[in-house]
């Protein structure tokens, strides 16, 4: 049922990407001669396939790598997550739509509508004339939070941090504008139905980005998120998420980058609060091959995001090799530990407060 549910949404959005890519001065029975009008910008189509196999050291009976969000099965090949990409640039209006399928999409998707369970974006965009140019998006699009992103390909290393796991949202469902005040400084405005395009409340979330690039090897940005997570007859306090992230490209082969996150809500006779930070370096040995290092702690003392009230750190060490421009092979190393049992042994669930695991990636890109 569920494959036929993706195979229906992505035949439904084939369809309309052919109709949204007839040429302007083509449909209706015009003309193929008349000039009255431009021809459309190209739909362009892109997107991966992206497999793990990731084992254990301490070979969990769940065969579940515990507080991941991606690489979460141990022990088992596994399809973290393909994708089919739709895209016509914004000429002054555009479009892009994203089709994915795999566990790992099932996890982002877990409180999505059986319509989008597959649709990862989904949005149209216009260019409005105003100063340099006003872009307004409308519709689903990932999140604006954290330095990493839900394809690894994208990514320094093929685990996500726990930041990323359990900070920010994935995705949301509104409406977002963007603006280059000058070349070097560029603010973006958010408003969203709420956490992952969940409606629970008569609120709604806003954010803001300011991302500041003062050189080409310099950039900072700053993200607020908040508004209203919790149902109206539990609370109608903000939930509230402040990020700091920093990128330094030290030399042609050296890049460096800083992640900063803490959040705050308002459940019932309390405040939680979760925070953490996390460093990234990647090395680059040649045009095809380098290391990635990602160390980060991260502290959820009331439990309100994790289960458990505990402080997370983990240190990965990825390797990757581009033998050809389309395929990305990673072989990655990552130790995971707790202030409490928090992962799973050989006897049963939560045995354990540290975790090892070796997984090997391999995405192929087109």
């Amino acid at each position: 049922m569920l494959l036929r549910k993706g195979f229906s949404t992505f035949c439904a959005a084939a369809a309309l990407l052919c109709v949204a890519a007839i040429p302007a001065g083509k449909a209706c029975g015009q003309s193929k001669d008349s000039t009255t009008a431009p021809p459309s910008p190209a739909v362009s189509v892109s997107g991966f396939v992206d497999t793990y196999f990731s084992y254990n050291f301490g070979r969990p009976a769940t065969r579940v790598n515990e507080l991941r969000n991606f690489d979460v099965s141990a022990e088992q090949f596994k399809v973290s997550m393909a994708e089919v990409s739709f895209q016509r640039a914004a000429a002054p209006v555009g479009f892009r739509i994203d089709l994915d399928f795999g566990e790992g999409n099932d996890i982002v998707q877990s409180g999505a509508p059986g319509s989008l369970a597959n649709v990862r974006q989904a949005y149209v965009t216009v260019i409005a004339p105003l100063g340099s140019g006003l872009t307004i998006d409308a519709g689903k699009f990932v999140t604006h939070c954290c330095y990493e992103v839900i394809p690894a390909k994208d990514n320094f290393n093929y685990s996500r941090s726990f930041l990323f796991a359990w900070s920010v949202p994935y995705y949301h469902l509104g409406a977002r504008a963007a603006y280059a005040l000058t070349s070097e400084l560029t603010v973006n405005g958010y408003v969203y139905n709420g956490w992952n395009g969940i409606t629970v409340n008569s609120g709604k979330t806003f954010g803001f980005e300011g991302a500041y690039a003062p050189t080409s090897r310099l950039s900072f940005v700053l993200n607020w998120l908040g508004g209203p997570a919790l149902p109206d007859t539990v609370t109608n306090k903000y939930r509230n998420v402040y990020e700091f992230i920093a990128t330094y490209q030290a030399s042609e082969k050296l890049t460096l980058a800083v992640n900063g996150v803490y959040g705050d809500d308002h459940p019932p006779s309390m405040t939680a609060v979760w925070r953490g930070i996390a460093g990234y370096a990647k090395y680059a040995l040649n045009d095809i091959s380098s290391f990635a290092l990602r160390a980060e702690v991260f502290n959820d003392p009331a439990g309100f995001m994790t289960g458990a009230s505990q402080d997370l750190s983990e240190t990965t060490l990825t390797y990757e090799y581009k033998p050809f421009p389309a395929i990305i092979l990673r072989g990655e190393y990552r130790y995971d530990w707790s202030t409490v049992s928090s992962f799973d042994g050989v006897n049963g669930a939560h045995t354990r407060t540290n975790q090892s695991t070796l997984a090997v990636g391999a995405i192929v890109t087109f």
